[in-house]
């Protein structure tokens, strides 16, 4: 798995604000924002696939109390990811409360870190957090602008719909 440029070590946990697990603190920041999301995404649309892909995009969900989600939670919320992540797989932010999940496997797999994502979120033990997820398959043709599109537009419905939702585009209706 690849989180920014240099692997974070999984045993350096520390508990945090509202008691929740964290690499360290800090260690979403060490995560690709979404110019590096972006740039990732390109690389691999424009490689061969030998098999399929997909991208997750993870969305906290919160009751709105007007301020930023906290870096406790961020932080928790990155090691609950990298943790549920395969060798292959990549970790990046594509939001201020977004995690986008590169995977090598299909649809269906995707759904399935989705939506083991979500209930670990859920889990977390944070009041008032939970997490839905939008999927988008990477297909030949399609470019990374629009995987990304179509992955951030399953994530809206699926937040729309709450919490553990997860919502895979599957074209037009």
């Amino acid at each position: 798995m690849t989180i920014a440029h240099d692997p974070i070590a999984h045993d350096t946990f520390a508990p945090l604000e509202d008691g929740l697990p964290a690499l360290e603190l800090g260690s979403a920041g060490l995560l690709p924002g979404p110019a590096g999301v972006r740039a990732e995404l390109e690389r691999r649309v424009a490689r061969p696939a030998r098999r399929p892909r997909a991208l997750v995009v993870l969305g906290l969900l919160r009751r709105d109390d007007t301020w930023p989600t906290s870096p406790g939670v961020l932080d928790a919320t990155t090691a609950l990811v990298a943790r549920t992540l395969r060798g292959d797989d990549w970790l990046g932010r594509s939001g201020p409360a977004e995690f986008a999940v590169l995977l090598d496997g299909s649809a269906d797999d995707a759904d399935a870190v989705a939506a083991r994502l979500t209930a670990g979120v859920a889990a977390l033990g944070s009041s008032g957090l939970g997490a839905g997820a939008g999927i988008a398959v990477l297909e030949d043709g399609v470019t990374a602008g629009e995987v990304l599109r179509r992955a951030t537009l399953s994530l809206n419905t699926a937040r729309s719909c709450g919490a553990g939702t997860v919502v895979r585009y599957r074209g037009v209706r």
